[in-house]
Formats: structure tokens, C-alpha cells, sequence
């Protein structure tokens, strides 16, 4: 496997119709052979990105009991999530240790401010006190991302030749969630597990991710040959990549690709920053194989389900340290690779 591409997708906000194609055609052909790809000429400034991995400093860096308060209490995917609270590895039943990473999380609201009992869609957000700056640079963040994430699904229905509005009819009420990921090894793990992750090995629940990280090495996918290997973002770049969901619609021709984070920094050192932006579309959403992705030789490989039930059993896999229902009916891979 080379580096995964890097895609301008400036041409797409000209009125040059076959400049969008081109990167249509870019996209699908990334989405095929990595399921991840980068992003530049996104229009996102620079200052934003950088305002909003300060503010993670800002909150991160605050006294335990600062970030706890927080913590969520009533079943919703919000506020702080503290280190080894979670094991993405069950998500694709993979029995881990629990992750090194801290989060912080928020997401798309119920207009009327009240929660819907669903563990991941429209639930309050949850802000730490007396931390405006971080509660507005952060949300004016969450919605330039967001932003971009419905370009990339008007992009991807041109790529997949599908009618225009297919994205875009499924994302009227988006389930769209943010979590900012901060990863440290502290002063006293020298040692870790041979097994132990920063965040363990799974694939992204919806149809899409937009990702923000520090330019540092970490983050990993794996490959066709079962082998792990390194993706480091170009500077004023996003890393995209493609979830389950758009597997099931196309079948795996497009491929939700495994990925993990590694602990490489030394104990002690410097944290690793990430601001992952999941597009996982309408709740109630209906998610099975699109007919023109079936052939003779190629049968359907999902069952159907709903966007938001696949969602909320893998987010339910990693917080409850158990394997997932919905393994059921979403294929895996083997994780066991090392490198």
C-alpha cells in the first residue's frame, strides 16, 4: 500500500462541470483502493484549525476534576470521556485493553433543547464553565466541518454516479458528532502493554469522517496485506475517510478501512491532537446493499439495518467493553496484525 492520495477539492466550488467530475472521479477511485484519503483546498482557514487545537490545550490541560464534571450521566455521547473509559477494538471484536485517549465530545442538537433517550443523536451539549472561548471557537469549528462533510457527500453521490440529492436527502437531520481526542503517555508508563492502544483498532459507525491532527506520526490503517501502516497528515490537510455505512451501500466497493492510533510518544512527552467530525447521516435512515453495487458474482454482503441502529451498537460496543450485536451483520477483519 503507498501513501494514500491527496485530493484539491477546490475545482468543486467553480462552475466548471468537468473539473467536478475530475475530482469525483479522484474521490471514488481513493475510496476504493484506501478508503481514506486527504483533503486540501477545503476553504477551512488555517486560523480556525489552529484556534481549535489551542482550545484543546485549554481544556485538556485543565485539572482532572475540571474535566470530570462534565462526564456525561445520562446515557449521551457528550462532554468527557476519560482515559480508559472506552476500547474501540470490541467495536470490530477485537478484545483489547482499554484506550489511552482522553475526548471531548459534542454533536447535533434536538431543536428544542430536549433529548431524545437515543444514546448518539440530538442530545444537549454539555459545555465546561467558564471556558467561552473554548464553547465558540470550538462549536464555529464543529460547524465549518460539518460544512464540509455535506460537500463530501454531494461529491461522493456524483463519484457513485447515484442522483445528486442522494447525501443530501439522508442528511436533513444528520446525527453529526464531534470528538476531540487528546493522547498522552504520562510520566509514570514507562511500560505499556504490548497490546495497549492510544485508540484501539476499529472502523468509523456512518458515512463519513473529516479529521484534524497534529502532523506527527500515529495514526495507522490497515492494509489488504492485513499490515499496519503509518498515515501522517500534510499540513493544511484533512484526512477523510469512509464508514461503514458507505461500505454497505456499495457493497465494500468502496472500503471502510480499519484504522487505530499507537502510543508512539515517550512518556511524559508532548500530547497528540485529533478533531474527528462524523457524518453518520439521518437516524432512522434505512442502510442495505444498493442494487446497482449486486451482481451474480458479487451477492449482497449486509443485511439491512438503520444508520442509527448500526451507530449506536458500535458506540454501545465501546463504551460497554462488549462485542457488538451488529457484528451480526457487518463483516470484519482480522486485526491481529503487527508491525
Amino acid at each position: 500500500m503507498g501513501a494514500i492520495p491527496i485530493i484539491d477539492v477546490a475545482p468543486w466550488f467553480t462552475d466548471n462541470d468537468g473539473a467536478k467530475r475530475e475530482v469525483a472521479r479522484q474521490l471514488s477511485l481513493a475510496c476504493h483502493e484506501f478508503g481514506f484519503l486527504q483533503i486540501v483546498g477545503h476553504g477551512i482557514s488555517d486560523e480556525l484549525r489552529q484556534s481549535a487545537l489551542d482550545q484543546m490545550n485549554a481544556f485538556f490541560e485543565r485539572d482532572l476534576p475540571d474535566k470530570v464534571v462534565v462526564t456525561p450521566t445520562d446515557g449521551s455521547y457528550r462532554g468527557y470521556s476519560g482515559r480508559k473509559s472506552e476500547s474501540f477494538a470490541y467495536t470490530v471484536g477485537d478484545i483489547r485493553p482499554a484506550d489511552l485517549v482522553e475526548a471531548f465530545v459534542i454533536g447535533s442538537e434536538d431543536p428544542d433543547g430536549q433529548p431524545t433517550g437515543r444514546l448518539h443523536t440530538h442530545a444537549p451539549n454539555t459545555w465546561p464553565t467558564g471556558m467561552p472561548a473554548f464553547r465558540e471557537i470550538t462549536a464555529r469549528y464543529y460547524q465549518a466541518a460539518r460544512s464540509l462533510s455535506e460537500t463530501m457527500a454531494d461529491i461522493a453521490s456524483l463519484a457513485l454516479e447515484l442522483e445528486p440529492e442522494f447525501f443530501s436527502s439522508r442528511l436533513t437531520d444528520a446525527v453529526v458528532t464531534m470528538r476531540m481526542n487528546w493522547y498522552q503517555r504520562l510520566a509514570n508508563e514507562p511500560q505499556l502493554d504490548e497490546e495497549q492502544m492510544a485508540l484501539g483498532a476499529h472502523t468509523d459507525y456512518g458515512i463519513l469522517t473529516i479529521l484534524l491532527a497534529d502532523v506527527r506520526p500515529g495514526l495507522q490503517i490497515l492494509s489488504d496485506a492485513s499490515e499496519w501502516v503509518d498515515v501522517t497528515p500534510e499540513p493544511g490537510a484533512f484526512i477523510m475517510n469512509v464508514g461503514d455505512a458507505l461500505a454497505v451501500w456499495t457493497n465494500d466497493y468502496w472500503k471502510s478501512t480499519i484504522h487505530r492510533v499507537v502510543p508512539t510518544m515517550a512518556p511524559g512527552g508532548t500530547p497528540r491532537r485529533s478533531i474527528a467530525l462524523f457524518q453518520d447521516g439521518n437516524f432512522d435512515t434505512p442502510l442495505a446493499v444498493l442494487p446497482q453495487f449486486v451482481t451474480t458474482d458479487h451477492p449482497a454482503r449486509y443485511a439491512p439495518t438503520t444508520l442509527g441502529e448500526h451507530v449506536t451498537n458500535k458506540i454501545s460496543g465501546g463504551r460497554t467493553f462488549e462485542v457488538p450485536d451488529v457484528q451480526q451483520t457487518l463483516g470484519t477483519r482480522d486485526t491481529s496484525a503487527k508491525l
